[in-house]
């Protein structure tokens, strides 16, 4: 044991004395959470939106205003006619056309009811189908404050959000930024540091002594994974002072998780030292590897709108359940009973890569 610790110390000693790696250890990922979690966002504000109006009468002009009031949308333009909106669609200037047809409030006074058509940038995917659902819903709202006779329409939908009842999309997004930032740098630094120890000529050098394997990984995996637990927690701290992270559930539920987890992470970086010869060979595999992780976890995408292949494939991304875990406790206060599949999967899958990482190490190095 006390090997191990000399080795572990010796390796805490690198990286403070190492002002670069004490600043990517430290320093960025705390400049990365806060930016990317104003950046990464599906919430959309300050649509352009052009009003195509050929009624032209309090209806119309009440719509009109309670789009521009919903701070969703922004009028560049409040008198546009159908071919200037096309070509602005065309252009990319606008999102959102919204087409208001002659006679509109005669139908809303005589029948109750009205018809209004949006036109909408396909192009933009994702982005488009929220700003229809924004649309939508305050059309819906302005057409219940004018039906006729103030009677309330048919069928009156009510919406109640769990959990984030905001829906302030910093919440949804922070703790799973937060996990692929400390999947990164574990397992980015692990790998970089023995394939330094390979471009130095120092592991062989090691080997020959009387440390023996086991206790060669177990000192370099050690400080890694205290180091990546230290960047949970302040990314946990920047997080709530920041951006008002709840954190219902058990933080010492959530830091149990993360130990588990962060070995599968550091024995990842340990078998890609196994598969390369230099830092730069291990950087340009650990970023591949997590481009995958990070597209198949859930992350950035909802789980939901992929293929069913795709979501059966992600099972095999350990980070997937990682970012389950950290949300649902952070968020819904889940308990360990709603976590359990995920824990058990993360054990699983800590064991299994890290006896891979140990064997493969063993055969490179023997």
């Amino acid at each position: 044991m006390r090997r191990i610790l000399f080795l572990a110390w010796a390796e805490v000693l690198h990286v403070v004395r190492d002002k670069a790696t004490l600043a990517q250890v430290l320093v960025v990922p705390v400049v990365q959470l806060l930016i990317l979690s104003n950046a990464a966002t599906f919430a959309i504000n300050n649509t352009p939106t052009a009003i195509v109006d050929h009624d032209r009468t309090a209806v119309s002009r009440g719509l009109v205003d309670r789009l521009r009031a919903s701070g969703h949308f922004r009028i560049v333009d409040a008198a546009a006619s159908p071919d200037t909106a096309a070509r602005a669609l065309d252009s990319g200037d606008i999102t959102l056309a919204v087409m208001i047809p002659r006679g509109l409030e005669a139908d809303v006074v005589r029948y109750g009811a009205g018809d209004v058509q949006f036109v909408l940038n396909g192009e933009k995917g994702t982005a488009a189908g929220v700003v229809q659902a924004y649309a939508a819903q305050v059309v819906a709202g302005y057409g219940r404050e004018i039906a006729t006779g103030g009677a309330a329409p048919p069928i009156e939908i009510r919406t109640r959000h769990r959990f984030n009842a905001s829906l302030d999309y910093t919440h949804y997004m922070v703790p799973g930024i937060l996990v692929s930032l400390v999947t990164l740098i574990g397992t980015l630094l692990t790998a970089q540091n023995i394939a330094r120890e390979k471009e130095l000529g120092t592991l062989e050098q090691l080997n020959v002594t009387p440390i023996t394997r086991a206790q060669f990984i177990a000192g370099k995996l050690l400080p890694f994974w205290a180091l990546a637990m230290l960047i949970l927690a302040i990314g946990l701290v920047v997080g709530r002072l920041a951006f008002g992270i709840p954190m219902r559930g058990s933080l010492l539920l959530l830091f149990g998780s993360a130990a588990i987890y962060l070995v599968v992470a550091l024995a990842l970086g340990l078998f890609i030292s196994t598969l390369v010869d230099t830092q730069q060979q291990a950087m340009f595999v650990t970023f591949f590897v997590m481009m995958i992780y990070l597209l198949m976890s859930g992350l950035f995408t909802p789980l939901d709108s992929m293929p069913r292949w795709v979501q059966m494939a992600s099972d095999v991304t350990p980070i997937k359940h990682f970012v389950i875990i950290s949300r649902g406790i952070l968020i819904k206060g889940a308990g360990i009973a709603e976590i359990a599949r995920e824990l058990v999967i993360l054990t699983v899958y800590a064991a299994a890569m890290l006896t891979i990482a140990v064997a493969r190490y063993r055969k490179r190095t023997a």
